[in-house]
């Protein structure tokens, strides 16, 4: 198994309804993070993994991102998304680990046991939502817990990682064994460091650095409200 770097990962992604969305953007994407001090990417899609391993040489944690009409889970839900990012190489791959069913109701432990059973050396990492994802993710072997999807389903609809001083990832650091992955809504330097003193493995970084997009939309609402406040 590929052992993570500790520190600072960057997220080089962009979907098909995004400005930058291009392998080849991604890839330089990729290498400008790696020059920033990134000690590893997440990427999603074949297409664009395969563009940045041919920039950079750090750790790659690969998705693939596809909707299916009978499940709300679409990181890497299947066991198809799973081939496709063995195919081309990645050091960890990382699944929604939500206790929601996969396509044709597969269940998350289902497809972690035919990941193992196939593919016994291949580092996975869980996708988690909740507090009693990530302990379950941790019974179930993964090899690195993160908190990517917390506020971004049903049930945490509208939490963030950082509200209450990150009391969400702090009930995660305490329960679980497993190296913990901070990841969401990180805006600022201040909350990684934040992340890392309360003993993450790994923090996560992607639309703060990568997706100008947001960026600029934050200084424009920040600025709009200054204007109406004048």
């Amino acid at each position: 198994m590929t052992t993570l770097p500790t520190g600072l990962i960057v997220s080089c992604q962009a979907l098909e309804d995004e400005p930058l969305h291009s392998e080849f953007i991604m890839g330089r994407m990729a290498i400008a993070a790696v020059q920033g001090g990134a000690k590893g990417i997440r990427a999603n899609s074949a297409k664009d993994i395969q563009e940045i391993k041919k920039q950079v040489a750090v750790p790659i944690i690969g998705i693939v991102k596809r909707d299916y009409e009978d499940s709300d889970v679409f990181i890497t839900a299947t066991m198809k998304e799973v081939e496709e990012l063995i195919e081309v190489g990645v050091d960890v791959i990382a699944l929604d680990a939500t206790q929601r069913l996969r396509p044709n109701g597969v269940t998350l432990q289902e497809l972690v046991h035919a990941i193992r059973s196939i593919y016994p050396k291949q580092a996975i990492m869980a996708d988690c939502a909740t507090l009693n994802d990530c302990i379950e993710a941790d019974r179930l072997g993964f090899d690195y817990i993160s908190t990517t999807l917390h506020g971004y389903t049903k049930e945490t609809n509208g939490s963030l990682l950082y509200h209450d001083d990150f009391k969400f990832l702090k009930d995660v650091l305490h329960h679980v064994s497993r190296p913990v992955i901070a990841e969401g809504n990180i805006l600022t330097p201040e909350m990684a460091k934040r992340c890392m003193n309360l003993g993450t493995y790994a923090v996560v970084v992607g639309g703060a650095i990568t997706r100008p997009h947001q960026i600029t939309a934050r200084f424009d609402e920040a600025l709009a409200s200054s204007l109406k406040s004048s």
